[in-house]
């Protein structure tokens, strides 16, 4: 009897414990990617609450079109060691579980204190094939919407954000904002933080050492081809007296048609000449063609100037071995200085490799772009040439402290993790931005007042010198939701647009095709309330509309 009478008191303590333990952690997969997007629409109608305690107010329309910065951002020099693995590691949850994979939420008992810290990375901050290809689908060339991978941070990218920008010798100025919106969940919050990057013109940019890696197999015939020329004139007329440029063709044989051109200007008639006589044939050797550029490319290296590798390709691979070691070995590492890869996709949808191209650009800690058209490839390639192909901070790390019980639950970029080591340090471009969009949620609303900080750390490394910087700003809840919010309200109409265009390719019938692009159009009217001109919310409605 004794022994039955310990029996039930063990289980009773058992279940006591389970019962008692707050919030238990969750695993999270990544919006846009494999697990739950980004939505801004709650699953019920919930009527929005003030922050207990405090009288501001709860984050409705902000007012005017300028975004000024919530907090006065340090940035101060920090140690050379820039790895997040100083910090006191946030992945031990209260019941043992190791909660360290990407995507993993880290939420703790609600009653702890303490903060949760979240690690997060957009992948780099100016890939965007994904946005022009779906743009091409509905309004232009391709054949069909379903034929293009959606990847939500590349459209985040695509459509600019004109945050405002640092002073001086800063590389990065960061701006967060928050809105709470009628229809969200208890608790819940949309975060958006904007790094900016410094202004950098034609003249002041830095002396640039390209290379580029020129498809010229059978497959690149017809628009792939004159794509292909478009884009090298676009360079050429980007070009100014004292850049070097080389040129490798590649199909089964490597040719290397220029090597080390000191360029005398814009459109030198050498590089010109060049691209003129490019035609296309035989088979495709994209591991070798690669193997020939970086070989060229690392003999005529100059840690003094910008040195890129520009490979231009549908993405076709039919002969040899395509081996992403042979990029990512000449990439650099943390410390010092690599040839960094600007992917140009060319070709129709039947014929581009998005795959493979997004791959090797990854691999090469570069931009991934898709050009279709004249007007694209001036976009890319002259109007934003310096954000295409320079280098404003690199290793660009963030780190989002909030209260224990807090967790993301929506994220616009590639990843996020508690544990730092799951996140790859991004570079960021001159005249660009970064940008953050995530709903927070936390499971005890009721502790949240206007007093409740955020904090936001950024650490990164000066583009030339290597120099370690980190800027630190602490805001509260209170001031966040009394800020200006028209970039914010810009950020979820690009994540809906990206997402109800994976809703449209998904849908079965007609009725979830337009329930896909009706709630992508709630979002975008809410952003042109506050920003009625903004050229990328007219591209995106116009695309919207096509599809409606």
């Amino acid at each position: 009897m004794s022994n039955f009478r310990l029996a039930i008191t063990y289980w009773i303590l058992t279940l006591s414990v389970f019962f008692t333990t707050g919030c238990v952690d969750d695993k999270t997969e990544l919006g846009g990617q494999e697990g739950e997007p980004y939505e801004n629409e709650a699953a019920e109608d919930h009527t929005m609450g003030g922050i207990d305690g405090d009288d501001s107010p709860t984050g409705g329309e902000g007012e005017g079109e300028g975004e000024g910065d919530t907090d006065t951002d340090t940035d101060t020099d920090v140690d050379s060691d820039t790895d997040w693995g100083d910090e006191d590691d946030p992945d031990e949850s209260d019941d043992g579980t190791d909660t360290g994979d990407t995507g993993d939420t880290g939420v703790t008992d609600c009653e702890e204190e303490g903060e949760v810290v979240f690690y997060l990375s957009p992948d780099d901050s100016n890939s965007s094939s994904s946005a022009a290809q779906a743009r091409d689908a509905v309004l232009g060339t391709w054949t069909a919407i379903s034929n293009v991978n959606i990847r939500t941070h590349e459209f985040m990218n695509y459509y600019g954000f004109d945050y405002e920008r640092p002073e001086g010798a800063e590389a990065i100025k960061l701006t967060a904002q928050m809105v709470r919106d009628p229809d969200a969940a208890p608790g819940a919050y949309d975060l958006q933080l904007g790094l900016a990057s410094r202004l950098v013109t034609e003249d002041s940019r830095a002396p640039m050492n390209i290379t580029l890696v020129l498809d010229t197999s059978g497959s690149m015939g017809g628009l792939s081809m004159d794509m292909l020329k478009v884009v090298s004139r676009e360079i050429a007329g980007e070009l100014k007296v004292g850049d070097v440029i080389s040129a490798v063709v590649w199909d089964t044989a490597h040719a290397t048609l220029l090597d080390s051109l000191e360029v005398s200007g814009p459109d030198d008639s050498t590089l010109l000449g060049m691209i003129d006589g490019l035609s296309a044939g035989g088979g495709t050797d994209l591991s070798g063609g690669l193997s020939a550029g970086y070989g060229l490319a690392t003999t005529n290296f100059n840690p003094e100037r910008i040195n890129r590798i520009v490979l231009i390709s549908d993405g076709g691979a039919n002969v040899g071995i395509t081996d992403e070691a042979i990029i990512a070995e000449h990439a650099g590492d943390s410390e010092s200085d690599g040839i960094y890869m600007v992917g140009v996709g060319v070709g129709s949808s039947g014929s581009y490799n998005d795959d493979l191209m997004d791959d090797v650009t990854d691999a090469g800690k570069g931009a991934s772009v898709f050009i279709s058209s004249a007007e694209e490839a001036a976009k890319v390639f002259d109007a934003d040439f310096i954000n295409t192909m320079g280098v404003a901070a690199r290793n660009v790390q963030v780190a989002l402290e909030l209260p224990n019980g807090f967790e993301i639950v929506k994220f616009s970029g590639e990843e996020y993790s508690t544990d730092p080591t799951e996140i790859e340090p991004q570079h960021i471009s001159p005249n660009d931005a970064m940008v953050f969009l995530q709903t927070i949620q936390t499971c005890a609303p009721e502790s949240i007042s206007g007093d409740t900080p955020l904090t936001v750390r950024v650490q990164y490394l000066d583009a030339t010198s290597f120099e370690a910087h980190e800027i630190t700003s602490t805001v509260t809840f209170a001031e966040l939701l009394d800020g200006e919010v028209g970039l914010l309200r810009k950020g979820q109409a690009v994540f809906a647009y990206a997402e109800g265009l994976k809703a449209y390719q998904q849908a079965t019938t007609p009725e979830a095709e337009a329930a896909a692009i009706s709630t992508a159009l709630a979002a975008l009217a809410r952003a042109e309330a506050e920003m009625p001109s903004d050229a990328a919310l007219i591209e995106i409605r116009q695309v919207l509309e096509a599809l409606e």
